[in-house]
């Protein structure tokens, strides 16, 4: 069974700076995963042509199952709110998405604690930090009943601020404390392989760089697993479109 996590930038290309959704198709095809993670997924959204980039996905890998579950509602460079949960399903959102190729038994969704204030943050190329708001974080979960047996695959995109997001890793940890066993933890993580594996106790089944999509120094994308689950051969693949990395394991 594969399974794999990509981190889509709302489906656009770096080189053209368009978001063309039969190349995500194509993409997503050619990872031929049976479970997929994936994260800054556009639904309804002027940028990305107002399609919903989990159902393109969903038909491009034959998913028999799959849940988009937003963490911001509303568009840029109008009005972000932080979604509920609550909204229609045709409004405009951006956030996660997990599709199966096998049957899910139950879904659960985790609202992740978003910072509460603007906080100095530096990045490169500028000589002075500005202060940033994060976004709104979330994670869903699948029991997805495979061949073999139930299996759990967690989906997570979590804050860009160090401190930040070892605090959610560790709520979510705890959120996931009473699923079933064995469980897998996909998904754009924001902190190496050493910090994710210590915060989680959950072991490394793929070890790779991920980002930046075309000269990557740093693995930031994981797939992590409790219980006796292992891998046969992992990878990352730079694909047509993103700024990251799509990672992909094989399980034994």
């Amino acid at each position: 069974m594969r399974i794999a996590t990509f981190n889509i930038l709302n489906g656009r290309t770096l080189s053209d700076d368009q978001v063309d959704p039969a190349r995500l198709a194509d993409a997503v095809k050619g990872l031929d995963a049976d479970v997929l993670a994936l994260q800054e997924v556009d639904r309804n959204q002027p940028r990305s042509e107002y399609a919903d980039l989990t159902a393109i996905a969903a038909e491009a890998m034959g998913a028999v199952e799959h849940r988009f579950v937003a963490a911001l509602s509303g568009s840029p460079g109008a009005t972000w709110m932080a979604a509920t949960g609550d909204e229609q399903p045709d409004a405009a959102a951006y956030g996660i998405a997990l599709l199966s190729r096998h049957p899910v038994s139950s879904w659960q969704v985790v609202r992740l604690p978003a910072v509460p204030v603007r906080v100095p943050m530096r990045f490169r190329g500028r000589r002075r930090p500005i202060l940033v708001r994060d976004e709104p974080r979330v994670a869903v979960a699948a029991d997805i009943e495979m061949p073999r047996g139930p299996l759990t695959v967690v989906c997570t995109h979590l804050s860009f601020l160090p401190y930040w997001n070892g605090h959610q890793l560790r709520g979510l940890v705890r959120a996931l404390a009473s699923h079933r066993r064995p469980l897998v933890l996909a998904g754009d993580l924001n902190m190496g392989p050493a910090r994710a594996a210590d915060i989680t106790g959950l072991r490394q089944l793929a070890s790779a760089l991920t980002f930046p999509a075309d000269r990557p120094r740093e693995q930031i994308d994981h797939v992590l697993a409790d219980g006796p689950v292992e891998a046969e051969s992992s990878y990352a693949v730079q694909l047509p479109l993103s700024d990251h990395q799509a990672l992909v394991v094989d399980l034994a």
